[in-house]
Parts: structure tokens; sequence; C-alpha cells
């Protein structure tokens, strides 16, 4: 991977000091609970890495984040950047936002590259994907890098537990539909043409990123 200063630091990022999280006990900053059972683990398609993720509408929205960055960013199973994960059940959560690793409603890519409150970002035409992969899940996911403290490797689901929406965008983002309402992680989408720029645009400025 090439990051916009050309190394990885794979051993920097610091030690994390726990803060509270808001919500109730057990609960992470998404809403939803610290529930080991509900989690599976998955392959992300055209990748030999694998992620452990809240099952269900959750886990198909979040692999396709990680399926559109394998493609079109870089390669999540190349063993750099810090690879790629999801649910942690032991992680110390330095941002509150970090809570929703614990319930398996986040994923990280690449956080050694692009740790919590890192400097490095990413490179024009990469931010233009995340947008573009931002407005394919329609404003159930938030990003990290427009997240207070930044973490340009972090996504999280961004609307509640037994969101209408989240079943719609999920359905829509399958892979195993026969012609699915979005395009793929890994067919040919330019999200550069005006049509996908505004749209992604009006989600930046809902979201206010």
């Amino acid at each position: 991977m090439i990051t916009r200063r050309r190394f990885i630091a794979a051993g920097a990022l610091v030690m994390a000091v726990p803060v509270p999280v808001p919500g109730k006990a057990g609960e992470s900053f998404t809403g939803r609970p610290h529930d080991h059972g509900a989690i599976r683990t998955y392959a992300i398609e055209g990748s030999l890495a694998t992620v452990a993720l809240r099952a269900g509408d959750v886990a198909t929205v979040l692999l396709h984040v990680a399926r559109r960055w394998h493609y079109e960013i870089a390669a999540v199973d190349s063993g750099e950047g810090g690879g790629v994960f999801g649910y942690r059940a032991g992680q110390v959560v330095e941002a509150p936002f970090e809570s929703a690793y614990l319930s398996g409603t986040a994923i990280a890519i690449h956080p050694a590259a692009y740790p919590l409150r890192g400097s490095e970002r990413l490179w024009p035409h990469q931010e233009l994907i995340v947008r573009d992969i931002l407005a394919d899940c329609a404003g159930t996911v938030r990003w990290g890098g427009d997240l207070t403290p930044v973490k340009a490797s972090h996504f999280q689901i961004d609307v509640a537990p037994g969101s209408r929406k989240l079943a719609r965008v999920a359905a829509e983002l399958r892979t195993d539909r026969s012609a699915p309402a979005v395009p793929l992680a890994g067919a040919a989408v330019d999200p550069a043409t005006p049509a996908r720029r505004v749209r992604a645009r009006a989600l930046q400025r809902t979201q206010g990123g």
C-alpha cells in the first residue's frame, strides 16, 4: 500500500487509554449490545481476508465497504497497513465511537496506516472512492475521516437498531441478488461521474464531513 507519505508505521499505534462510552452498560456507540453470540466470521470477497461482524444487515453493508476498499483502494489481505478487523471483544476504547467494535458494528481497514488521531490521510482519488462507497450505503455508514478524533480506517453503522433503511440498503447490496440495485465491488464503477459525485456530496453535507 502506498499512503500519502509512502510508508506504513506498522508499530506506531499508541497505547490507548479507556474512555467512558455513552449509552447503557454493555452497549456500544451504535446502540447494539455486546453480544458475542450475534457475531459471525465472513470472508471478504475477492481477498483472502476474513472479518468478524454482527450477523445480518450490519455485516452485509460493512462487507460492501470492505470489498470496494479492497478492489479500488488497496488490498486488505496483503499484510500491510494492519489488515482489517471488525468485532473485538477486548478492544480498548480510546474514542467513544471505537466501542462499535465491541458489538461488531464497525470495521477498521488498514488501522496501522490510518490510526486514531493519525495525520496520515487518504489520497484525493482514494477519498473520492470512499465518498462514493458511503453514497452506496445511503447514510447507513459513517466514516471515521468525518469523526472527531479522526480515524480514516474506521467505518461504523450509523442508524439505530431495527432500522428499515439499513434493511433496504442491505437488500440492495447483497451479493447473491441476481440483479443487484447497486454495482457490486469489482464491477466497473466511476465515482467521478457527475451523478455519483452529486449523490456523494449531498451525503457528505448531511453527515457533516
